[in-house]
């Protein structure tokens, strides 16, 4: 039975049986990691950062334990392989652990320190592992031919793993470093752009600003034009050609090498490995490659013109956090004095040895550069030349730049470290325009639905049915009113508009169109402005009344279609009155029930239905106190909807400009970016409703609808509904609805 005949005799075939499985396996994870260093070279490639930062494949626990399978092959101590596509292999993964650690480099500048140092270290253990393995079959004749190569693959996976915990060791340093200067500039950013937040032809320069400042303060931008970042590229390079001259050698010089006759326990699937992370190697070895030229680019601004002296100083900040640690006392107390010496001076000589060898890691890796610029720089000599007689040609056809013309001088906003300087020409002559990308990109987004819907607002009224949705004539349900969100009165407006029968559905639909566009800006801004969370549960019932009016139309169970079948407006808006007034007063008796007669009589702490309930009984009553005119109500639903969407929007560059000034150093590149792209999708939009802020509100009242209400309040003539134009009249013209008030 099982791995043994009748005699007891071991089928030694049955063991070797799953080895073919476990192959595919070794496959399927090199093939995740082939999809994920893939999926970093797309989005570098499509986001204009060739300096490709690893947002997919980066050091942590997933892409470990991937990597862990992905080199079973070149642990195997004892498999037989035979033949010439096991042995590569075998070369091959020893080469992949070398391209994971150089693609993955810079990925250490967006954790924290204490995860960063967890990841390290679990990967130097699995490099080390892999190390001696390959060592041990070395010297058993496991591994037969490419001894060389394989010689040359460790040392290169040694120095990898070394330059990646050195360079581990200066992250804190240089993120505190950075940080400080950041925030140094950001108060320069902030007093001259006090006064053009608000200007739509100033705020894609006040985010040109803040996007060079947290581009060039990237912790992942800064490692991956570091120099060790640069040095690591040219090992991934080297490790790279030698799979590529073993795997010629093998196929095109047969005589090279002699192989083994005989067939692997893995079979077939050895070919399949070796494909399969030969590919991903490939693939691995662009984004160090390209890092590798651009760190080269910006280090050479004059093209050979380099000093020797500048190049080859070790700058402090990459020993700096090694001296802080050899002067702090040992962490732990020893007893004896003799024994707490001991130890203190071990660990002091252990530092100096960490010292001595980060300057020796810095030194080599600043050698390979020299000799890289060396090289490549009479390649950029001849790439500039050929620049400057195309723009002499071009100014030669068009005549001279005019100054207005001419990109801005945003050189002061570069954060660079000690030996950057280069860095400042480099960005001034590319990544600047990274604004002008994203800001196309949301354009060719922009939400058209919400744009004609907002076409209907009162911005020349400064949005005046923000004051008339809701009149003070009409009491609250309870003795106290909850606070105004925004969100709330759009989709209980909406409601009503989708409640009544005689509508166009085509009319209908755009209606919810463009809502359902405006509620996703709306939910973003009191996400922001909402800090004290004063209007949680009221955004929180907006959002779950709205998910049942926009799938069923109907809400909090009420159908509102077969609620407007056979009514007139005016009828259909008392049944809404009554059956909200029922909801209220029933969702309060049960939670009177529920809590046992004690109950938090807040307003803001209501549940989703009262609070729903009540919005949607205050404003039906409203609408019943004004309306005059029933043929005409669903253009003043529209109207107010806008209105209210339009104030809201009023608040976005705001919103933009503060999430940019206070995200963490790790995020803040992604929230400029998203800013930009949202200032892209939304700049027509903010063109209509800038026109309509009241010069009498500050920019924190913009943010609370009540403060919009006031403001209206107070200047506000009480009049009736007027009668409204027809639809054809209403083209292009803002619909004014009068609601009477105090």
């Amino acid at each position: 039975m099982g791995g043994c005949d009748n005699n007891g005799n071991l089928h030694e075939e049955k063991f070797s049986a799953p080895m073919p499985w476990i192959g595919m396996y070794v496959a399927a994870a090199s093939f995740a990691c082939l999809i994920a260093m893939a999926a970093d070279v797309i989005l570098g490639l499509r986001c204009h950062k060739l300096w490709f930062p690893s947002k997919f494949f980066s050091i942590n626990a997933t892409t470990l334990t991937l990597l862990g399978v992905a080199i079973k092959l070149s642990v195997d101590l004892n498999t037989p392989m035979p033949s010439s596509h096991d042995q590569l292999a075998k070369l091959s993964s020893s080469v992949f652990i070398c391209t994971a650690m150089s693609n993955s480099m810079p990925s250490l500048g967006a954790m924290e320190n204490e995860e960063m140092f967890m990841n390290v270290i679990a990967l130097g253990i699995l490099v080390i592992t892999l190390i001696v393995n390959i060592c041990i079959q070395l010297a058993t004749g496991a591994i037969f031919v490419f001894w060389k190569e394989h010689a040359t693959i460790m040392f290169t996976m040694l120095v990898l793993l070394l330059m990646l915990i050195f360079s581990a060791l200066t992250v804190p340093t240089t993120k505190s470093y950075l940080e400080k200067k950041y925030n140094k500039k950001y108060q320069l950013a902030l007093k001259e752009c006090a006064n053009q937040i608000s200007e739509a032809g100033k705020l894609r320069e006040v985010l040109t600003k803040h996007w060079v400042l947290a581009h060039t303060s990237s912790p992942q931008f800064v490692m991956g034009r570091s120099v060790i970042c640069t040095a690591s590229g040219a090992f991934c390079l080297l490790s790279t050609m030698i799979l590529a001259e073993a795997m010629i050698r093998t196929y095109v010089m047969t005589s090279s090498f002699r192989f083994c006759s005989g067939e692997s326990d893995y079979k077939l699937t050895t070919t399949l490995i070796l494909f399969t992370q030969a590919v991903a190697v490939g693939v691995g070895t662009i984004a160090p490659a390209f890092r590798w030229f651009m760190a080269i680019n910006f280090k050479c601004p004059k093209r050979g013109n380099i000093s020797l002296k500048m190049e080859f100083e070790t700058e402090k900040y990459w020993i700096q956090g090694l001296l802080g640690l050899k002067k702090q006392p040992l962490s732990f107390r020893i007893q004896n004095r003799h024994c707490r010496k001991l130890a203190h001076e071990a660990r002091s000589m252990f530092l100096d040895i960490c010292i001595t060898m980060q300057k020796g890691i810095v030194l080599s890796s600043k050698a390979i550069r020299f000799i890289s610029i060396l090289f490549v720089s009479r390649i950029f000599l001849c790439c500039e030349i050929f620049q400057q007689c195309k723009i002499k040609m071009f100014e030669r056809n068009t005549g001279p730049q005019s100054e207005q013309s001419r990109k801005p001088d945003f050189s002061s906003y570069v954060l660079f470290l000690e030996g950057e300087k280069a860095l400042v020409e480099y960005m001034m002559r590319s990544n600047c325009d990274a604004t002008g990308y994203w800001l196309q990109k949301g354009r060719k987004e922009e939400p058209k639905y919400l744009l004609k819907l907002l076409q209907r607002s009162t911005f020349s009224q400064r949005f005046k049915g923000v004051a008339e949705f809701d009149s003070d004539q009409v009491p609250s349900l309870d003795s106290e009113e909850p606070p105004n969100c925004w969100a709330l009165p759009v989709v209980t407006l909406t409601s009503i508009a989708l409640a009544l029968s005689s509508i166009n559905t085509c009319s209908i639909e755009k209606l919810v169109d463009g809502v359902n566009q405006g509620l996703m800006y709306i939910n973003a801004i009191e996400n922001h402005l909402d800090h004290k969370s004063d209007l949680a549960n009221t955004r929180k019932a907006a959002n779950i009344v709205w998910l049942r009016v926009d799938l069923y139309h109907t809400w909090l169970d009420v159908d509102l279609k077969k609620l407007s079948l056979g009514k007139s407006p005016r009828e259909v808006l008392k049944e809404l009155a009554e059956t909200a007034k029922s909801i209220f007063e029933e969702s309060k008796r049960k939670r009177r029930v529920k809590s046992g007669c004690v109950m938090d009589t807040s307003p803001s702490k209501w549940s989703v239905k009262e609070l729903a309930a009540n919005s949607m009984h205050r404003i039906s009553q409203t609408l019943l106190l004004s309306q005059t005119c029933d043929d005409r109500l669903f253009e003043a639903l529209v109207v107010m909807i806008s209105d209210i969407v339009g104030a809201c929007l009023t608040n976005t560059q705001n919103v933009m400009a503060m999430k940019c000034f206070n995200s963490k150093i790790e995020e803040r590149e992604e929230t400029v970016r998203h800013a930009v792209h949202v200032v892209g999708k939304t700049e027509r939009i903010l063109e209509i409703v800038n026109k309509g802020i009241p010069p009498d509100l500050d920019t924190h009242q913009m943010g609370c609808i009540d403060e919009w209400r006031l403001s209206h309040k107070r200047k506000m003539i009480p009049a009736a509904f007027s009668s409204y134009p027809s639809d054809s009249e209403c083209d292009g013209l803002p619909l004014l609805v009068q609601v009477i008030s105090p």
